[in-house]
């Protein structure tokens, strides 16, 4: 914080008047099935990002961000969204959620400061939007309630960026508890944060840093009628989280599903896995049974491997060598680590969650890697965080 408070002052000549943090981000299971009311199992993590903002005198509107030495411009009057602008226009469209709400600011000097930079992943950019949208409202006063915030973040992402506004991803960062997991329920728009405690396992986060690109276009299976048809799926079982899962009956199944391509079935079958995954992974972290829940992750990622078309050779290769930890036929049924590839569209991104003392052979897999494929991958080891809140 002291940092941040520095910069700032260096910056425009005047301290902050407040200070707000939240913590980066991943999914673990399911967050390519918001469109179909399913639920996402999410973890919030200490790679914190902070925001300082103080007032100014005018209506104009100055961006800065300490890692990046980057500075944009912009003014109250005249918001809009700019492909050059990048950061800054997370800013923008919460400041745009805000006046677009009736809520009346004033021209503000504006600092981020996160030793994580956004093309890295791991929920940046919601970071700092949700840490912008709570800094703002301590700051101005902003006779808000909390649903009211929420629509201010929504108008934000809907109407200012044009994307879609995900519930786990602004749920995770504004909620998460330490010491605990977020699922959020998008059928009923509702979060939950549970315990998540297996001693002496260790968590790490790896930008594989693999060239995005795009495989196929997700969006496209976003249609009411692949809606439908997964709804004539689903089963009342009040014994399992959320009260409903996923039948199981191959046959009825493949009847549903027959009205579509393959290509389409397949991808409908990997959202239905994934749900029973997430449902999976909390019996696992409530028993707690590291077994099980390690079994639900590595299963979604065959899913989303082998149905989803959602990997690649070079994350392929990094989760091979998660599972390989203790090569052991046993471990199979019994694995002593997991691991996903994580993010919403293709990636480069991985989590894996192994013991603590085999930390240090997993990272020398990473050197392995990068000569093996040529590219240099960071390694974040994490633990759960609070979600956002003002810090000074």
């Amino acid at each position: 914080m002291k940092l941040i408070n520095e910069a700032h002052r260096k910056e425009y000549e005047t301290s902050p008047e407040v200070i707000a943090t939240a913590p980066g981000r991943f999914h673990l299971i399911g967050e390519h099935s918001w469109f179909f009311k399913d639920k996402t199992l999410s973890m919030a993590v200490d790679l914190p990002i902070y925001v300082a903002i103080s007032k100014r005198d005018d209506t104009s509107l100055r961006f800065y961000y300490v890692q990046l030495d980057d500075r944009k411009r912009s003014n109250l009057s005249s918001l809009k969204l700019k492909k050059e602008d990048k950061w800054a226009n997370a800013i923008k469209a919460v400041i745009y959620g805000y006046t677009s709400g009736g809520f009346d600011l004033c021209g503000m000097d504006i600092t981020i400061y996160s030793d994580i930079k956004p093309s890295a992943g791991f929920g940046v950019t919601t970071a700092i939007k949700t840490a912008t949208l709570i800094a703002i409202k301590k700051l101005f006063d902003v006779p808000c309630t909390e649903v009211q915030m929420l629509q201010a973040l929504e108008r934000a992402n809907r109407l200012f960026l044009q994307q879609n506004n995900y519930n786990a991803d602004n749920y995770s960062a504004l909620y998460a508890k330490k010491g605990s997991l977020i699922v959020t329920d998008h059928h009923l728009n509702k979060w939950e944060n549970i315990p998540f405690d297996f001693p002496n396992m260790k968590v790490l986060l790896v930008d594989a840093s693999v060239p995005r690109i795009s495989v196929w276009n997700e969006e496209s299976l976003f249609e009411p009628e692949n809606a439908l048809l997964l709804g004539d799926l689903r089963e009342l079982k009040q014994s399992v989280y959320g009260g409903w899962h996923y039948i199981n009956n191959v046959t009825d199944i493949n009847e549903e599903l027959s009205v579509v391509s393959e290509d389409t079935r397949r991808k409908l079958l990997c959202i239905m896995r994934e749900h029973n995954d997430v449902l999976d992974a909390i019996v696992g972290i409530q028993k707690p049974d590291f077994f099980k829940f390690a079994r639900a992750v590595n299963h979604s990622h065959e899913s989303l491997r082998d149905f989803y078309d959602l990997s690649c050779p070079e994350i392929d290769w990094i989760l091979k060598r998660v599972n390989d930890i203790e090569p052991n036929l046993e471990i199979i049924h019994n694995p002593v680590s997991c691991g996903r590839i994580t993010g919403k569209g293709f990636g480069r991104c991985v989590y894996a969650i192994l013991r603590e003392s085999d930390v240090e052979k997993f990272k020398q897999k990473l050197a392995e890697y990068e000569k093996i494929f040529g590219f240099h991958p960071s390694c974040y080891e994490v633990s759960t965080a609070d979600g956002a809140h003002i810090v000074s």
